[in-house]
């Protein structure tokens, strides 16, 4: 028990001294160095910027996360709806993957955000056409590997899963592909959710969204009336947000690969 309690307090103070001497150094080098708020603000002066555009009366930074929030939503359900479906084709039916790999390897490479102009175009300055940014970048990761966790499912497997019974496709794909496949898919998932993350960035200062709310689309503007405090604000709350969702997804993987886990033995 002592073990465990001072493993645990060291996974706590160590992260939190090793940020603190990062807040430190920052602060000196911001005063004493650089001494320019426009080419690095200090921390003190972040601190104050978070407070004024987070609970001030022209703050927008609570609808801005809420709207970019929104965006991520849409185009990870719209990755994950069209990604994984792909991937298991791919990955299982030889025919489509040799009708739909060149395809996906051909527009996979385009950077996405060389889609803004048809975004903008197709779906005018829409939350969708943030979220179909998002989703571009978001939807090849899920494919690949989906398409790796059902090319590498053992044949021992469905050989097996057929002698049990399982002699369809669809039950071969239910019962064995997606239990084996699934540390590949969920792999995918974080990956496309960090790309997409990015990419909302990209989108929204790029003019692919509406309105004037969010975080992106506002760290742009305070970026033109140089007021790089409330800038380094909203490149924070993009990084800890970015945590957050990657903290969430995995402890909801962790729980659901031990229940696969459980299923199969």
């Amino acid at each position: 028990m002592r073990t465990q309690k001072k493993t645990s307090y060291r996974n706590i103070l160590i992260p939190l001294a090793s940020v603190a001497v990062v807040i430190v150094i920052w602060q000196i080098v911001a005063v004493y160095l650089v001494g320019n708020t426009f080419k690095l603000p200090s921390f003190t002066e972040v601190v104050s910027a978070f407070i004024k555009d987070m609970f001030g009366p022209r703050g927008t930074l609570p609808e801005d996360i809420v709207v970019s929030l929104y965006h991520f939503a849409i185009g990870m359900a719209a990755a994950l709806l069209v990604g994984i479906p792909t991937g298991v084709c791919m990955g299982w039916f030889r025919d489509i993957d040799i009708a739909l790999n060149p395809i996906v390897e051909i527009i996979r490479p385009i950077p996405p955000l060389a889609w803004i102009p048809f975004a903008i175009i197709w779906f005018g300055l829409t939350h969708e056409a943030a979220g179909f940014i998002i989703f571009i970048g978001a939807v090849f990761p899920i494919i690949i590997n989906t398409y790796t966790g059902f090319r590498n499912v053992p044949k021992v497997f469905i050989e097996a899963g057929k002698v049990l019974g399982c002699t369809k496709n669809l039950a071969l794909i239910r019962k064995i592909g997606f239990p084996s496949a699934i540390p590949e898919i969920t792999a995918g998932i974080r990956v496309s959710m960090g790309i997409g993350w990015m990419c909302l960035v990209g989108a929204e200062i790029f003019g692919a969204g509406t309105g004037k709310f969010g975080l992106g689309k506002n760290l742009w503007t305070y970026y033109n009336l140089h007021q790089m405090d409330s800038v380094v604000v909203y490149m924070l709350v993009l990084g800890v947000i970015g945590i957050v969702i990657d903290i969430l997804f995995r402890h909801y993987v962790d729980k659901q690969t031990v229940r696969w886990q459980n299923n199969m033995e």
